[in-house]
């Protein structure tokens, strides 16, 4: 077990978030589930995402998430970022806006096509920019329309 992870509080949920998380990342598995005794509710679950070790901490009192902090899962293409989008909505998530979305649990999410970066980080400063305008007006980021936008074809409507 790494000796550095991030631990995520919560209310009674860490089991049943961690369970979640590993199913839609690939390469994550719970790593183990601590207990005070046979039966009883867990109290930390430590669990890694894609080789990203995390603990989840059932803290027993209303400690909420805040958008300070988030999850950023860079996409290889928009069929990654459309399934992890899904998965998370479908699972009682909120969209939010450019890339972000909010799972059930209160935790943020960024969902961000590695295309992004190359598309905005370009020494062309001018599609830089436009592909910058494009992803605001966007909530999950649309792979397609960036590249448009770098191109200077994105749709104005």
């Amino acid at each position: 077990m790494s000796r550095i992870r991030t631990c995520l509080w919560y209310k009674t949920e860490a089991e049943e978030a961690a369970q979640f998380y590993t199913s839609i990342i690939p390469n994550s598995s719970i790593e183990s589930v601590d207990r005070p005794g046979p039966g009883a509710p867990p109290v930390l679950v430590h669990f890694s995402l894609d080789g990203v070790p995390y603990s989840a901490l059932n803290g027993g009192q209303e400690m909420p998430h805040s958008s300070a902090a988030s999850i950023v899962v860079r996409t290889e293409d928009q069929a990654e970022t459309d399934r992890l989008w899904q998965a998370i909505l479908d699972h009682g998530g909120t969209e939010v806006q450019c890339g972000w979305i909010t799972d059930r649990y209160g935790l943020s999410w960024q969902i961000v096509p590695r295309r992004l970066s190359e598309l905005m980080f370009d020494a062309d400063a001018a599609a830089s920019q436009r592909v910058y305008a494009a992803m605001l007006k966007m909530v999950k980021l649309d792979v397609a329309a960036l590249e448009a936008a770098y191109e200077g074809k994105e749709d104005n409507a």
